[in-house]
């Protein structure tokens, strides 16, 4: 009997309220369910039809019949009379229909029963709970928002909400830290794994976007690779933003690096800083007046997020240079590149005209990575030093010495690190006279 005039089976009418449960459950949540209503179509057979299989046609009657005589409150299935000559006068299902949200749910089966009455229990809660104390259109936008999150909460953890809304409402600019909240079982991992709901039902509650509680401070690793200029003594030390602000330094280069490993490994230079950029975190190097106010070499990866995170840096800071960045350097070491695993599709009007060209060198390569680390550390501080230029490269005593021309500082990298000569000439002169400075 397939085809369009095809009976609908009791099991694929319950696959249909199924499938509305999932598309509107988040709907009725927010606004109760109680005015849903599903009608199906059964199809009655034809005369023909019931000839052709009246077997076939005499199990699907029944079926409906066993429906109609166990159907709960808010279930209908409707009948009518054909009149056939073949076979006479035969009632049979016509539609079934279903009112309320609660009916839907249970004819579609067990377990979408059991999801939509702990999201219906839980929505009637919070509103009962928080209705008093927020707008309704509020309070449906977070229940309609985080409706997922509320349906999946363990029973421990949704009476945890309950208690940190509650209390959040009552206290909406405490200035505590989570560690100090008076509630049984919170802590810093459970709010950052609930963070989004909290957020969502305190908006809701108290009006207000911020939990008012004091988050983690922001910390920043930082290398001071000038003897002189080290705080207290101290060269490498990871301390919050804040108080990298209040330093009252002025280095002549802060060096930004994606990679710690290359942070860790910087030699001593006179007048240079060096920071791990901590990826698309580098813009909170903003608030911090000697860095964005000052001259910034930044290395990151050959690859879109590095150029992401340049762009995102340049953005905030107004002299901002890249090494190693270029579709020479990207070509150079084509045998050691690995495929991103998710690409950065943006477009990042700050690049230079060289960046561009590398970037879009990656993407046409397929979208491939060359990581910091795999160049060779001889030529990263090399070329780190000509950007750095007039700076000053030093001993492990602290006692500098001033470099002059390009050539000068090239000489010193290759007595100070023992590097071959015509490696460093073909990195930065070329292959002809007429290129050198």
């Amino acid at each position: 009997m397939a085809g369009p005039t095809a009976m609908v089976t009791v099991a694929e009418a319950r696959e249909r309220a199924r499938r509305r449960v999932d598309q509107e459950q988040r709907e009725w949540a927010a606004s109760g369910g109680g005015a849903a209503v599903l009608e199906v179509v059964l199809r009655p057979p034809t005369e023909r039809a019931v000839l052709t299989d009246q077997a076939a046609a005499i199990a699907w009657v029944r079926d409906w019949r066993g429906v109609a005589d166990a159907a709960p409150a808010g279930v209908e299935v409707q009948w009518g009379v054909r009149q056939w000559p073949s076979v006479g006068s035969q009632d049979v299902p016509e539609r079934c229909v279903i009112g309320g949200a609660d009916a839907i749910a249970a004819f579609a089966g067990t377990v979408a029963r059991r999801e939509w009455c702990t999201l219906r229990d839980r929505a009637e809660r919070l509103r009962a709970e928080f209705g008093e104390r927020s707008e309704p259109d509020g309070l449906a936008s977070a229940i309609r928002a985080q409706w997922r999150t509320l349906q999946r909460l363990t029973v421990a953890d949704f009476e945890t909400l309950i208690q940190v809304v509650a209390w959040l409402a009552e206290h909406p600019a405490s200035g505590w830290r989570i560690r100090q909240l008076p509630i049984r079982g919170i802590d810093t991992k459970w709010l950052e794994r609930h963070r989004p709901v909290v957020e969502a039902l305190h908006s809701a509650t108290a009006g207000r976007e911020s939990l008012g509680l004091r988050g983690a401070p922001n910390l920043v690793r930082v290398r001071f690779l000038d003897p002189v200029m080290r705080p207290g003594g101290l060269c490498d030390v990871t301390v919050p933003v804040d108080e990298l602000a209040a330093l009252e330094i002025e280095p002549s280069v802060v060096f930004v690096f994606e990679n710690l490993e290359t942070v860790l490994a910087m030699p001593y230079m006179s007048g240079a800083v060096v920071v791990h950029g901590s990826g698309y975190a580098v813009p909170r190097l903003r608030v911090i007046p000697w860095i964005r106010g000052g001259r910034i070499v930044y290395w990151g990866d050959l690859d879109s997020d590095g150029f992401a995170i340049l762009h995102a840096l340049r953005s905030h800071c107004a002299d901002v240079t890249s090494v190693l960045m270029d579709e020479e350097t990207l070509l150079a070491y084509r045998d050691l590149w690995v495929p991103e695993p998710k690409a950065a599709m943006g477009t990042y009007l700050t690049l230079t005209e060289r960046e561009q060209r590398a970037l879009e060198r990656v993407r046409s390569e397929g979208n491939v990575r060359l990581e910091q680390e795999r160049i060779p550390w001889e030529v990263a501080v090399a070329a780190l030093t000509v950007a750095s230029a007039p700076h000053t490269l030093v001993d492990v005593s602290g006692q500098g010495l001033q470099l002059g021309s390009l050539r000068d500082k090239i000489s010193v990298a290759e007595d100070a690190f023992d590097w071959p000569n015509a490696e460093i000439d073909a990195m930065f002169y070329g292959d002809g006279p007429s290129e050198r400075t």
